[in-house]
Parts: C-alpha cells; structure tokens; sequence
C-alpha cells in the first residue's frame, strides 16, 4: 500500500470503526472475565503515516510480564466508572499523558483473551509534541512504531497452536527500534488488536485467514481441558 494512504484522516478512519456506544460493535460480557481496556494510541502526522504508541512491560507484573501491548489494563471499580475511564486512567500511569490531552474518536470491537480478559479498544489520539513518561516501575520502554511497519506483510509470520480439538493462531512482528538498535516481538492479543484494525480500516488481510479471536466458550473449553 501506498504510505500516501496511510497518512492520518480522521473522517475517513471514523468511517471504518464504531462509535463506542454503537449497536453495531461486539460487546462482550461474561463473569469468568475480567473486564478490561486499552488505549489504541495513535500519533497523527501530516506528511508522513501515523503511529502507534506501544509499551514494553516490565518483569514487575503478576500478569503480561515483558510483553509488547498498548497502554491499558483491568477495570478498577473504585477508580473508574466506565471502561472509557480504565483506558484514560492506565495511559496516564503508564505513558505520562493526562486525559486532557487524549481525543477519543471510537472504539473497535470487544474481544476476549486466553488470559481470561475481555478487552474494550478505545481509539485515542495524542498530539505528536506530546512528552511521554514511563512508568519506571511498570514500563521498559515506550515505542512509536509507524503504521506503515504493520502493513507491510515481511514484519508478520504467524503459527497455529492447538487445545483439545481447537486450533488458534497466533500472530507476530518482530519490530527493529533504531533508537536503542533493540528487536521487539510484537505478538498475542495486541498483535492481533492491529491486524484486525488493518482489516477493518484498510480492508488488507495480513495473515493466512483473517484476524479472529477463540470465542468466550472457545477460552472456557480451553482452561476447563488444561484444569482436567
């Protein structure tokens, strides 16, 4: 694809993705979950394709211990009201940006995780003069990986893992940060998360079939066979 097309345009991306509160998105609900939200943070730019904000975790976590994901995390009671308040909140602690300087302009459909989340992508946008501070003690480092990168289908490779009677893919990017001249795999749900979004919005299928996640009785079968 031309990188011409993937300069940011707000009303033609709108076009492609759901309103949050839309009848139209999946929205998932099951009590074996956690509910949970993330940022899809995109840096527009006007001469070149935008980018993603990505977060390397650290090792501190109980979960996601060293994995490449959008900002986000778990829905706290206490501290939000809505999912739209877990995804705000978690970008602020983990790359610094209030939610003042964060435009939301959709969502993407729910999906659930092996990890027993159910996951609502928020589509947020952040200026590209906006500093960004880590989260010491949660966040390795932050990335801004152009869409461009995911798009092109030499960065993706994928492998089908099985359980019981099931089979589910699995997608990768192995993405070369110039910066500190570090490789980083981008793979599970947030490799998955762009892949579908690349579909939706640009119509282009990246891996062998098309990004589909197990179903909620998919995940439960899955741990209800490895509890045997």
């Amino acid at each position: 694809m031309d990188s011409a097309n993937l300069i940011f345009n707000e009303n033609s991306l709108k076009k492609k993705i759901y309103p949050c509160d839309s009848s139209s998105r999946t929205s998932l609900n099951d009590s074996f979950f956690t509910k949970a939200a993330v940022l899809f943070s995109i840096i527009p730019h006007v001469n070149k394709p935008y980018e993603l904000i990505l977060i390397h975790r650290s090792n501190m976590g109980t979960r996601h211990r060293g994995e490449i994901s959008f900002p986000g995390g778990k829905f706290e009671p206490g501290e939000d009201k809505t999912l739209k308040d877990t995804a705000l909140r978690e970008t602020e602690e983990e790359i610094g940006v209030s939610r003042n300087h964060i435009r939301i302009i959709g969502c993407l459909n729910d999906f659930p995780t092996i990890s027993k989340f159910i996951v609502t992508p928020f589509l947020g946008l952040i200026n590209k003069n906006q500093e960004l501070i880590r989260e010491e003690r949660e966040v390795q480092k932050i990335l801004k990986v152009p869409i461009d990168f995911f798009i092109n289908k030499i960065n993706f490779s994928e492998q089908e893992f099985s359980v019981a009677d099931d089979k589910f893919p699995v997608f990768y990017y192995n993405y070369f940060n110039e910066e500190n001249e570090q490789t980083y795999t981008i793979w599970g749900a947030t490799a998955f998360l762009i892949t579908h979004f690349l579909e939706l919005v640009y119509n282009v299928q990246i891996g062998s079939r098309k990004a589909k996640r197990p179903s909620l009785d998919d995940i439960i079968r899955r741990h209800q066979y490895l509890n045997q």
